[in-house]
């Protein structure tokens, strides 16, 4: 069981990488106002919600504890990432608050998951 949760781990490890890399790959652009949601940062967002709802699922499974409030912050900010990337996903522009809120909620979401222990 061990071994199929670091290989989760390291799927979601990937998300978070496809997410936050399609974000820093638009911030010059962002500066410009010309800056778009990629499909990598989709893609990226989607995967971190099936991988951790999948990490969550197996640490019950295996008897480990999940801390629920924190995995339901965790959520709720995922959620909302993957709500304005899906919304403003065809747009030729993106608002640099909306753009700049994708980036501070996906890096808070990795600090909530390093730090809150």
């Amino acid at each position: 069981m061990d071994v199929l949760i670091h290989v989760f781990v390291g799927l979601h490890i990937v998300g978070i990488g496809a997410l936050l890399g399609g974000f820093f790959s638009q911030l010059k652009a962002m500066g410009a106002g010309m800056a778009r949601m990629t499909p990598a940062m989709l893609h990226g967002a989607l995967t971190m919600l099936v991988t951790g709802a999948a990490l969550v699922g197996l640490n019950q499974a295996d008897d480990n504890g999940v801390n629920n409030i924190k995995i339901g912050v965790k959520l709720a900010l995922l959620i909302v990432v993957l709500g304005l990337v899906y919304v403003k996903r065809d747009e030729e522009k993106v608002e640099s608050a909306a753009f700049g809120a994708v980036g501070a909620l996906t890096t808070a979401n990795i600090f909530i998951a390093v730090l809150w222990t």
